[in-house]
């Protein structure tokens, strides 16, 4: 069975830029080419491992990121407080 050409509009050249074949919608069909990809990694696929020296690397960057925000937040807090105290109620 062979597909009808479809009439495209004019500067469209049938290329798809976001594949709209999402998994639940009515429409979706399971990929029959292997060279399709997906954005999701599917749970079979090997992750990437890190060595213990390079998990506690990535766990002091995110606390030390962490902690600066919450430091930030504590230091306008402060600020706010005295600039109220000392200049906005005298």
């Amino acid at each position: 069975m062979s597909r009808k050409p479809i009439d495209l509009p004019e500067g469209d050249d049938g290329r798809t830029i976001a594949s709209m074949n999402v998994e639940g919608m009515p429409w979706y069909k399971p990929s029959d080419r292997p060279d399709e990809r997906t954005d999701e990694a599917s749970p079979d696929a090997p992750r990437a491992q890190l060595s213990p020296e390079e998990t506690r690397y990535a766990t002091w960057g995110a606390l030390k990121a962490a902690l600066l925000v919450v430091g930030v937040m504590c230091a306008g807090l402060t600020l706010f407080l005295l600039f109220a105290q000392f200049i906005w109620f005298r």
